[in-house]
């Protein structure tokens, strides 16, 4: 069994430190030794909520994913990353400001799970399941080529919009990173039958157990705990200034 638990990162700084630790031990194994999502002033920011992975007994920290609620005066971590090359990203944020917007980010999983899917499927499955109680309507991601394959398992699409057909080279010039974009979180209609399921039964019940189909047809039993203590779905509609 592991664990998947959620909250506002403000409400548990301990537990954000271990996230940063896990998270820069993946970007140093893989020799990525700087991006926008890996820095550490989200920890003081109310407008960011973590995603943990942990082992049964709490031990050791497995993965996470962060969920960045866009505030209107902090610029999401792609924005940071990508936006210095096409301000028509920027743009992009704003005109999804009032009905409430966000980004999936800095998403990673030790190599003790790795094939597992917890990157892959539970950590998205859990970031959109919990949009509904931030009161996101519309979710961005910078995905890498493989990423972005899966993450149209969740109705994302590239935004083409911006950059070379939503491309961008990020965080290195051998490296390429695409933005993506659920435009409607509340009813998925481009996400799989599946994801869809699942998704609006942990949005129905945030605490659970469930028997998880993984990736290779593992089963994962997963202790879900997804009802944040401080939530309002109404703090993220922000009239653009």
């Amino acid at each position: 069994m592991v664990k998947i638990k959620a909250f506002r990162s403000t409400d548990n700084p301990q537990l954000c430190e271990r996230f940063i630790k896990g998270h820069r031990r993946i970007l140093d194994a893989i020799g990525v030794k700087k991006v926008t999502s890996s820095s550490e002033e989200w920890v003081t920011n109310p407008s960011s909520f973590v995603i943990l992975v942990e082992s049964s007994d709490e031990s050791r920290v497995l993965g996470g994913a962060r969920v960045q609620a866009a505030d209107g005066k902090t610029p999401l971590p792609l924005e940071d990353a990508a936006g210095y090359m096409d301000e028509k990203v920027y743009e992009l944020v704003r005109k999804y400001l009032p009905n409430g917007t966000g980004e999936v980010c800095g998403l990673w999983n030790s190599m003790e799970v790795a094939g597992m899917g917890i990157g892959s499927i539970f950590l998205i499955r859990a970031a959109l399941a919990l949009s509904e109680q931030i009161g996101l309507d519309t979710m961005f991601a910078l995905c890498s080529p493989y990423t972005t394959r899966i993450a149209g398992n969740y109705g994302f699409m590239v935004e083409k919009s911006v950059g070379n057909d939503g491309k961008f080279y990020y965080p290195k010039l051998d490296l390429l990173a695409t933005i993506v974009m659920q435009k409607d979180n509340k009813n998925l209609p481009n996400a799989s039958e599946l994801e869809t399921s699942r998704i609006f039964d942990l949005r129905k019940k945030p605490i659970q157990i469930a028997q998880e189909i993984a990736r290779k047809q593992q089963i994962v039993e997963i202790d879900y705990n997804l009802l944040l203590d401080s939530a309002n779905p109404k703090e993220f509609k922000i009239s653009p200034k």
